[in-house]
C-alpha cells in the first residue's frame, strides 16, 4: 500500500468527524539518539509507517518538560519540549513531515495539574499572599490537623498533600507532586489558554484533553458520599484501589467546567480546523458527561469514556448497550472510542488472553472498532496485536504499579518500546537496553516480520483503513442494530444513499447468520471470507461479513 503523500492544504473543520487517530508515547515509539528512550527524531522518521496505515491523524503523549515523575504526566514548562524528547525544532521538523504525508497532529494536554517543579507552583506554595497563591487548590486542615475532606487520590491515599511553608493542604488527584490547578481562578484560565494559542501557532491540528472532567472541584470541599459496593466499577480505578469507595462528585465533574469548555472551544475557533478530544475519566456518569461535553458544538469535538477501555468482557449485547446508552446520553454529541491506549491492558491480552487464534481475534477486534458509530483511536503495537508484556517487578517503572504491586502491575505492561525489526537488537527500537524491556514475544511480531504478510495482522489494518475510506457510512453514519444471534453482532451504518450490514462472530466457532429483510450485495477488500446460501451467511470463528443495501 502507498504511503500518503498529498500534504494538508485545504483545511476541513470537520475532518475529525470519523477520523482514524494513531496514538505515540513518545518515550516508547523510536529512540533516535541511543539513549533508551523514544523521542521526537524517532517519531519523525517513523513517520511513513504511520502514514502507510492510512490513518488520518496522529496524538502524542506528552513531550513537555517534566521531571518525568508520572513519565510527562507531570509538566514543569507547558511551552517547551523535554531535552530527553528533543526540542522545538524538532518538535517542527515533525510537524511539517507529518503534515507533508497528509497527517494532522494532535498532542496531549495536561491541564488540571502540573508537576510541583513548576514555577507557577513552587511560587505558590512560597507563601499565602504572592501573585499565584491561589493558582493551585489550598485548604486549611480540620482543626485536628488532618486532611479538610475525604477525597482521594487516584494513586492511593488522600488527595491533600501537606506543605510546611504555607501550613496548608494542596490538592492532587493523582500523584503527590501533581498539584491540582485552580480554574476557579479567571488568571489560570488565561494563562493555560494562552499555552493553547502557543502550540496552534506552532501548526497542532488539535489536543487529547487529559483528565478533561477534574478541572474544577467543589469550592465548598463538601465530602464525597460513599458508593455502594454494588456500583463500583474498577474501570477508572483498579478494584483494589479505595478511589472506587466513593462518588466523585465534588472533586471531580463539576457543572463550572461547561463554560470554560466553552472558552477553550472559541481559542481553537480562531484557527482552521481544529479538534479536540478530551478524556472523560469516571465509572459511574462517563457516557452522561460525554453528552454535557460534546453538545452544542461549542464545547469539545469529541469525548471518550471508559466503557471499552475497562476489564468487562466485549459481547454483542455489550457493544449495543453502550452504543444506545451513548446516543440516549450524547443525542447530538460524538465520540472517539479505543479499546487500548497507554492506561490500561492491551486488549487482546485483556478479552482475548485465552484465545487460540491470537490473529483472527486481533483482526475482528480491529474491523469492530472501525465501524462502530464515532471516531477511533488506535494505540501503537495494536496494529501488530501486541500482548501486555508481564514484566517483572525489578523492572516497573510505573509508580501506579509499585503502589499497588501485585494485585495491580500498573500501567508499564502497555508501554513497552515499539517492536520495528525482528532481526536487529531490542526490536529496532534502540541500540542500547531501553527504559523498559522488549519482551521476547514481542519482536516475533515486529513490523518487519508482518510487512508485506497478507495474512499479518499489520496488513489487515492497512486494508480495512482503506476499506473504511472507501464508504463513508463507516465514518459519519447512523447506525441501527438489528436483533442479535447467539455470539454474532449485527447493525447496519447509513450515510446518504448507503446502508451498510456488518456481521461479527465474536466467538470461536463458525456461526451461521440469518441476513435482515433486503437485498443485501457482498462487499470484498475487508480480508473476510464467508459462505453465503441465500438469506444465511455462514461465518468463520472470529469472522465478519459486511454487504450494501442494493
Amino acid at each position: 500500500m502507498n504511503v500518503a503523500s498529498q500534504s494538508i492544504s485545504t483545511p476541513d473543520k470537520d475532518w475529525w468527524r470519523g477520523a482514524v487517530i494513531y496514538q505515540i508515547y513518545p518515550r516508547s515509539y523510536q529512540d533516535s539518539n541511543g539513549d533508551g528512550i523514544g523521542d521526537l527524531k524517532g517519531i519523525t522518521a517513523r513517520l511513513p509507517h504511520v502514514a502507510s496505515l492510512g490513518v488520518d491523524a496522529i496524538w502524542i503523549s506528552p513531550f513537555f518538560t517534566s521531571p518525568m515523575r508520572d513519565f510527562g504526566y507531570d509538566v514543569s514548562d507547558y511551552e517547551n519540549v523535554d531535552s530527553i524528547f528533543g526540542t522545538l525544532v524538532d518538535f517542527d521538523t515533525m510537524i511539517a513531515e507529518a503534515h507533508r504525508l497528509g497527517i494532522r497532529v494532535m498532542i496531549d494536554l495536561v491541564i488540571s495539574h502540573s508537576s510541583d517543579q513548576h514555577p507557577w507552583f513552587v511560587q505558590s506554595r512560597s507563601s499565602k499572599t504572592n501573585a499565584k497563591a491561589d493558582w493551585y487548590v489550598w485548604a486549611d486542615a480540620k482543626p485536628d490537623g488532618t486532611p479538610p475532606n475525604n477525597w482521594l487520590s487516584i494513586f492511593g491515599g488522600s488527595a491533600w498533600a501537606w506543605d510546611p511553608t504555607r501550613m496548608q493542604y494542596y490538592m492532587h488527584n493523582f500523584l503527590t507532586s501533581q498539584p491540582d490547578m485552580n480554574l476557579h481562578n479567571p488568571e489560570v484560565q488565561d494563562r493555560l489558554l494562552d499555552v493553547v494559542r502557543f502550540w496552534l501557532n506552532r501548526g497542532v491540528d488539535g489536543f487529547r484533553l487529559d483528565t478533561i472532567n477534574f478541572y474544577f472541584h467543589d469550592t465548598q470541599l463538601r465530602d464525597n458520599p460513599a458508593l455502594a459496593p454494588e456500583r463500583r466499577n474498577a474501570s477508572t480505578a483498579p478494584a483494589v484501589n479505595p478511589y472506587n469507595f466513593q462518588e466523585h462528585i465534588y472533586d471531580k465533574n463539576r457543572p463550572e467546567n461547561l463554560a470554560f469548555l466553552k472558552r477553550f472551544r472559541a481559542v481553537l475557533e480562531e484557527f482552521p480546523a481544529i479538534a479536540a478530544v478530551g478524556e472523560v475519566g469516571d465509572s459511574q456518569r462517563g457516557l452522561e458527561i460525554v453528552g454535557e461535553y460534546t453538545s452544542g458544538n461549542d464545547k469539545m469535538h469529541m469525548c471518550y469514556a471508559f466503557e471499552f477501555l475497562a476489564p468487562d468482557p466485549l459481547t454483542p449485547e455489550r457493544v449495543e448497550e453502550v452504543m444506545q446508552d451513548f446516543e440516549a446520553a450524547a443525542p447530538d454529541g460524538w465520540a472517539c472510542w479505543a479499546f487500548s491506549n497507554h492506561d490500561v491492558m492491551r486488549h487482546v491480552s485483556r478479552w482475548g488472553g485465552l484465545v487460540a487464534d491470537h490473529d483472527a481475534f486481533a483482526k475482528l477486534y480491529a474491523s469492530l472498532l472501525m465501524t462502530m458509530r464515532g471516531s477511533v483511536c488506535l494505540y501503537q503495537g495494536e496494529e501488530l496485536a501486541l500482548t501486555e508484556a508481564d514484566l517483572a517487578y525489578q523492572d516497573l517503572q510505573d509508580p501506579y504499579g509499585i503502589q499497588f504491586w501485585p494485585e495491580f502491575k500498573g500501567r508499564d505492561g502497555c508501554r513497552t518500546p515499539m517492536v520495528w525489526d525482528s532481526q536487529v537488537a531490542q526490536g529496532g527500537f534502540s541500540t542500547v537496553k531501553p527504559w523498559l524491556p522488549v519482551p521476547v514475544e514481542h519482536i516475533l511480531r515486529a513490523v518487519s516480520v508482518q510487512l508485506g504478510d497478507e495474512a499479518s495482522v499489520l496488513e489487515h489494518y492497512r486494508r480495512f483503513i482503506a476499506f473504511r475510506k472507501l464508504h463513508p457510512a463507516f465514518a459519519k453514519g447512523e447506525i441501527e442494530f438489528e436483533e442479535q444471534q447467539g455470539d454474532s453482532l449485527v447493525f447496519t451504518r447509513e450515510y446518504g444513499n448507503e446502508k451498510l450490514l456488518c456481521i461479527f462472530n465474536m466467538s470461536p466457532a463458525e456461526a451461521a447468520v440469518i441476513l435482515p429483510a433486503g437485498e443485501w450485495q457482498a462487499l470484498t477488500g475487508h480480508g473476510f471470507t464467508s459462505n453465503n446460501y441465500g438469506d444465511k451467511i455462514d461465518i468463520p470463528a472470529w469472522g465478519a461479513y459486511f454487504a450494501r443495501l442494493a
